[in-house]
C-alpha cells in the first residue's frame, strides 16, 4: 500500500469512528481518546489530520451529507421533488446519523456559526436553485422557506423519535405504522408542491 492510499485509509477510519462517536454522544460529549479506540488509530493522528474535535465534528458532517448527496440526489423536475419527501425519509429511517448530528450540532452551536459554515451554504443554495426551477419559482427566499417545510416533514419524527413513540403508542415502530407515517408526510408533501403551482398557474 502506498503512503497516500494508506493515509487515506487510516483518515477514512478515524471519520468512521468519530460518526459513531459524535452520533452517540454530540459534540461536547464526544472524547477524542473513544475515537482512536474505536478506530484503533493513534490519539495523534486525529490532530494531524483534522487539528481538532470542532474539524473533526465537520469533516464527519461533510461526508455524511455526501453520502446522502449520492443516494438522494438533489430533484431538479416536478416528478423528482413529488420522490424527494419520500426519499428522504427512507435515507433517514436506514441512515440515522445525520439526523442524530444535526440535532447534536443545532444543540452545540444553536445559532452560532457552524466551522464549515460556507460549504454548507453553498449545498443549501444548490438545492434551492434547483427548488426554484422544478416549481418555476424566482425567488430564491421562497424555494428556500419551501425546502425548509419539505425537510422538517420527512425528517423530523427521526430527529425526535421519543415524540413519534409517544403520539404513535405501541405499535409505533411496526411496518404498517411506518407505512402509515410515509404515505401521510409524502401526502402533505405533495400538498404544499400542488399549492405553490397551483399559485404560479394562477398568475
Amino acid at each position: 500500500m502506498t503512503p497516500t492510499a494508506k493515509s487515506q485509509q487510516t483518515r477514512e477510519k478515524l471519520l468512521e469512528a468519530a460518526q459513531a462517536e459524535f452520533s452517540e454522544f454530540g459534540l461536547a460529549g464526544a472524547r477524542v481518546d473513544r475515537i482512536a479506540e474505536r478506530s484503533g488509530v493513534n490519539k495523534q493522528r486525529i490532530y494531524a489530520y483534522f487539528g481538532n474535535k470542532e474539524m473533526l465534528f465537520s469533516a464527519v458532517m461533510s461526508k455524511v451529507y455526501q453520502h446522502m448527496g449520492s443516494l438522494v440526489p438533489i430533484p431538479t423536475t416536478e416528478e423528482g421533488l413529488r420522490s424527494y419527501v419520500g426519499d428522504v425519509f427512507d435515507y433517514h429511517r436506514t441512515h440515522g446519523d445525520l439526523v442524530s448530528l444535526l440535532a447534536w450540532e443545532g444543540l452545540h452551536y444553536r445559532d452560532r456559526p457552524i466551522p464549515d459554515e460556507k460549504e454548507r451554504e453553498t449545498y443549501y443554495v444548490r438545492k434551492t436553485v434547483a427548488l426554484s426551477m422544478a416549481l418555476g419559482i424566482e425567488d430564491p427566499t421562497e424555494a428556500a422557506r419551501i425546502l425548509l417545510e419539505l425537510v422538517g416533514l420527512s425528517s423530523w419524527p427521526f430527529i425526535v423519535p421519543q415524540q413519534r413513540r409517544l403520539m404513535l403508542g405501541p405499535g409505533h415502530d411496526t411496518e404498517a405504522s411506518w407505512s402509515l407515517l410515509r404515505t401521510s408526510i409524502v401526502r402533505h408533501g405533495e400538498a404544499i408542491i400542488d399549492s405553490v403551482i397551483g399559485e404560479r398557474s394562477a398568475v
